[in-house]
């Protein structure tokens, strides 16, 4: 082996230990294992660098755009609100996310699945406070599994397909994968709730301690045409919310204290809510509830487009010693108040009565820019962004819904690729404007695309140097004159190199070798072709195999020893069922 081949695997091994025994991030170890390629002019800086224009990183970054519009319009979270609702049980939470993903894996690219569930599970775990490290990494893996059912479930699988077609002149049906792939979803399925639970990392809540926490009463309202009304308070999901207690309901004068769950809501009620400042964000994307006070729609920009802020009123504030309505703290600031906090404890009055001290923290609802514009006020001590996201403009959930399918459906026809489709989709969302320009901006996970723009450079550096080829035509030569023992070797080097350069380069680069040893050997192709087709799938001991356990790295807080720990054990299940199955599907 050449000293450029060398150097290659050494960069790789540097790469992987450091992942596995630092908390150096991903995006920063890749990268720089690519720098040292370059600097020692290893492959030429092109290659080097053709990762950053390879269009399954781009269709990445135009998913993050289509996520974003279907996030601010409402359209996945109220889907996850409907199918998951509240959780009871963590591995029946699981069970009702990893079930429809595998199905719809099956007949869709797996990979908008999976950035369209992101952000909505995110917002869904924090609003009942489910560590999203236990959902996120099994999101990932559900997808994955549901590909191996169906020939469009992956581009793996239809890469394999084109290249029997060229090689053999035959192609395979469908649904002929589901001989061995719905077997290796029952059993990774069975997996992920067995294990699931204990053998994933526990991110820690937001609301992991109730201590030293600010707490607001917060007066809502449920507006004409609302959909809530007409759903009882147990219906509309508005009881047991964490950290979070409707105290009354205000009705035509009249209080309802002690509500019953089953109290059903009329246009008009007004909801008194009292508890901590974190549950007083997620109250404001619930679909049919407002804030009651109207100055909420005196401010000139729409909903969507403002924040929650907390601010701290100063000793040097104007307002000091005068009722918010005195003041006219709207007109003054361009912020309304939605509710105020003296010492962390709840002030029990209107709004607009209370009368501001020093030290008071308002919970306030702003233009975007109205934590750049005084932070640095002698108005106030302290000025922080609670909510980046804004709320939700659930009158364009349809719009977004829309987008999605047509995005689907041109794509899995086979009218566009999916490149070309998730880049329209992106567009069509920000022409819709189901997103803003700075949102879907900022909604792009630049860590995952550096990771994989760098995995993927050092991995064309595998094969440019002929290191991989070596590898792979080495390993399964071991096999000597035994099928079945070259087919095991066919699995375990297609499985290592998927883990290494990802799924599709290591299908391309194992299929000649593996069509050759069959034909040394004199058996049969098909079940060399299958073993590449599902080992390609089978990535699950790292983020960098398969592009949706990369999307899921940062959002779940997970670190490079997650995959090791929870993904091996579902590598090693897959693997058995494969060569158990595939010999007996696929004779020799």
């Amino acid at each position: 082996m050449a000293f450029e081949g060398i150097f290659v695997l050494f960069v790789i091994l540097i790469c992987l230990l450091t992942l596995l025994f630092s908390r150096i991030q991903a995006d920063l170890v890749f990268l720089g294992g690519l720098t040292l390629i370059i600097v020692f002019n290893i492959i030429p800086v092109t290659d080097a660098l053709v990762g950053f224009s390879n269009e399954g990183m781009l269709t990445i970054a135009a998913l993050y755009v289509v996520a974003a519009g279907l996030r601010d319009t409402g359209a996945i979270q109220f889907i996850i609100q409907k199918l998951l609702g509240r959780p009871k049980e963590l591995w029946r939470t699981q069970a009702v996310i990893i079930a429809p993903v595998l199905s719809m894996s099956a007949f869709m690219n797996n990979t908008p699945i999976v950035a369209s569930f992101i952000p909505a599970l995110q917002e869904w775990a924090r609003k009942y406070r489910i560590p999203v490290s236990k959902i996120l990494m099994p999101l990932s893996y559900a997808a994955i599994l549901g590909g191996t059912c169906t020939l469009i479930g992956t581009s793996t699988n239809l890469i394999v397909n084109g290249l029997l077609i060229s090689e053999e002149n035959m192609a395979l049906n469908i649904f002929e994968p589901a001989y061995v792939g719905i077997p290796i979803a029952i059993g990774g399925f069975i997996y992920l709730l067995l294990f699931g639970r204990k053998g994933l990392p526990d991110g820690s809540s937001s609301l992991s301690s109730f201590e030293n926490t600010r707490e607001y009463t917060i007066e809502m309202m449920i507006r004409e045409s609302s959909p809530l009304i007409g759903n009882t308070i147990e219906d509309a999901g508005l009881r047991h919310l964490p950290g979070l207690f409707l105290v009354e309901i205000v009705r035509d004068g009249t209080i309802l204290a002690a509500v019953e769950p089953d109290e059903i809501l009329q246009e008009n009620d007004r909801l008194i809510f009292t508890g901590m400042v974190e549950s007083i964000v997620d109250l404001q994307h619930i679909q049919g509830l407002e804030p009651a006070t109207d100055q909420v729609f005196k401010l000139n920009s729409p909903r969507r487009d403002r924040h929650l802020v907390e601010a701290v009123v100063s000793p040097s504030n104007a307002l000091n010693g005068k009722s918010v309505k005195e003041g006219e703290f709207r007109n003054r600031y361009g912020a309304v108040i939605l509710a105020v906090s003296r010492r962390g404890e709840r002030i029990r009055k209107k709004v607009g009565d209370i009368m501001l001290q020093t030290g008071d923290i308002l919970l306030l609802e702003t233009p975007r820019n109205f934590a750049d514009r005084y932070k640095s006020s002698n108005d106030f001590l302290l000025v922080s962004t609670l909510d980046q996201s804004g709320t939700p403009d659930y009158s364009k959930s349809w719009v977004s819904w829309v987008i999605l399918g047509t995005m689907v459906l041109a794509a899995a026809t086979g009218l566009l690729s999916m490149f070309q489709a998730s880049f329209l989709a992106a567009g069509a969302m920000l022409i819709t404007r189901c997103t803003r320009g700075g949102t879907a901006r900022n909604s792009i996970d630049w860590q995952v695309l550096i990771v994989i723009g760098a995995a993927l450079g050092i991995g064309n550096a595998l094969q440019l140097t002929g290191v991989a080829e070596t590898l792979a035509a080495g390993f399964i030569g071991f096999a000597g004159n035994h099928p079945y023992m070259a087919l095991i070797g066919t699995y375990l080097v297609t499985w290592m190199l998927t883990e290494m350069i990802t799924n599709n380069a290591a299908a391309v680069l194992v299929f000649p070798i593996a069509l050759s040893t069959a034909a040394s050997l004199g058996t049969d192709f098909m079940p060399f072709v299958m073993t590449i087709m599902f080992a390609a799938s089978a990535s699950f001991a790292t983020p960098i195999g398969y592009q949706t356990n990369l999307m899921v790295l940062g959002p779940g807080g997970y670190r490079f020893t997650d995959y090791v720990k929870f993904g091996l054990p579902l590598n090693l299940i897959v693997a058995v069922i494969t060569l158990l199955l595939v010999p007996v599907v696929w004779p020799f």
